[in-house]
């Protein structure tokens, strides 16, 4: 039977998830690494969503590709519940997906400044990273509401994105620069906008001005 570039895109993805899953089954069944990952971290205030914003215009059309990647449902959860297991899986998976990816700008990926993706081929920037985390943790449960894409302008002053968990503790960032799960303002980073919770839209988060493009690995 004669494959495509598009089934083996698929099927890549398809072990990068199992093997990120069966990462994070071993994490469970390792009692001395979940106890390393087990304590919640301190409580703290969250973010606070503004007027409506412009959204990247990649993460749009991902949206056309992927669509249900971007849809959410208003009867989910607006925040995660932490407790221990979801904090260690939430640690787990920020950091092998980390270690999974071979970093690379859509520049030299694609031949193109910016484009969202799921990281099929096992290489991708700074949104492949956060997009593949959430996918794998609205597998294992979490609520897709509660995990929002966000643009910030990082250390170098370069448009970057990461991945905000909306919870009960506060807001905390998964990000490919890092294997730590820091709360937002511990970041240093100044936050644009993400993804809001009612609607499919983005919203302000009182920064900057907003980057064209997300486009550093």
């Amino acid at each position: 039977m004669r494959t495509t570039g598009t089934d083996h895109l698929k099927t890549g993805l398809l072990a990068m998830l199992a093997l990120c899953l069966g990462f994070l089954c071993d994490a469970a069944a390792t009692q001395a690494t979940a106890q390393t990952m087990a304590a919640l971290p301190a409580a703290g205030a969250g973010l606070t969503p503004g007027a409506e914003a412009r959204p990247i215009l990649a993460w749009t059309e991902f949206c056309q590709s992927y669509p249900a990647e971007c849809a959410f449902d208003r009867n989910e959860p607006a925040r995660i519940t932490l407790t221990p297991a979801i904090w260690s899986t939430i640690v787990s998976v920020n950091r092998r997906v980390n270690r999974t990816i071979e970093p690379v700008t859509d520049q030299e990926h694609w031949g193109r400044p910016d484009r969202w993706d799921l990281a099929e081929d096992g290489r991708g920037d700074c949104e492949d990273y956060q997009l593949l985390k959430r996918r794998i943790l609205a597998a294992a449960g979490l609520p897709r509401r509660a995990m929002r894409m966000t643009v910030v302008i990082d250390e170098k002053g370069e448009g970057h994105a990461v991945l905000t968990l909306v919870t009960d503790r506060g807001d905390y960032i998964l990000d490919n620069k890092t294997n730590a799960v820091m709360a937002w303002h511990e970041t240093g980073y100044v936050f644009i906008k993400r993804e809001g919770q009612d609607a499919l839209a983005w919203v302000s988060l009182g920064g900057a001005s907003s980057p064209v493009t997300t486009a550093n690995r």
